[in-house]
Formats: structure tokens, sequence, C-alpha cells
């Protein structure tokens, strides 16, 4: 986090503030049960607030599709409830986005261990 610039301290702790509110309001309020259990990873926000880019996880890679229809289905109730817990000028318009940084992460820690208990060609 850039702290050095005063407007970045703001975005960060707007940030890290939609990010809690959103944690707990998925956590309690979502009532959808099709929905699986979520983690929010990451939330971007735009210099304006006008939108965020909520970036999240399911527990269950089979529940993810489910999940995103349920997010999509919520997410105007979300921000509804995010104006009422937030002060903000504006509540910024919610965008939900499957986080694959674990999976790509694990991915390559894998590819890595293979190509690391191979035996090397002697030639």
């Amino acid at each position: 986090m850039n702290k050095t610039r005063r407007g970045y301290a703001r975005q960060d702790r707007v940030k890290e503030q939609i990010m809690r509110e959103l944690a707990e309001m998925v956590r309690t309020g979502l009532k959808d049960p099709r929905a699986g259990f979520i983690t929010i990873n990451e939330v971007d926000v735009s210099r304006d607030y006008s939108h965020a880019t909520i970036y999240y996880t399911v527990l269950d890679d089979s529940t993810r599709d489910i999940t995103e229809a349920a997010l999509e289905h919520a997410k105007g109730h979300l921000r509804s409830e995010l104006a009422k817990r937030i002060k903000l000028f504006k509540t910024p318009e919610l965008h939900f986005k499957y986080d694959q940084s674990l999976e790509r992460g694990m991915s390559i820690s894998h590819l890595i261990e293979q190509v690391a208990a191979e035996k090397p060609v002697e030639g």
C-alpha cells in the first residue's frame, strides 16, 4: 500500500472497509442457498469510487457457477446494504470476479515440483 500520497491512503482504507463489510454481509446476509462458502480475497476501487471489483473464491469448486449467479443476483441488495454501512459520497457499483490466482499458484507450484522430481538428463 502506498501511503505517501494522500489519495492512495484514503483509497486503501475504503477498499479495506468495503472488503470487511462485504465479507460479513456475504457470510451472514446472503440468503441464497445455492451460494457456496465464499471468501472475499481482494477489492479494487476506481479512483472516483464509482466502481468496485470484488475478487472472491469458493470452498467447493463445483459451486463456482452457482455462486457467481447468486452474487450477480444479490449485488443490488449488497450495494444498498453497503451504502448503509459505509459513508461515501457515492456507493460504488459492485463487480464480482472469481479470483483464479490461488489456482494458478497451486498449478505452477505443482509443475515446479514435477520438474524438480525429474532426474536431470546426463549428456
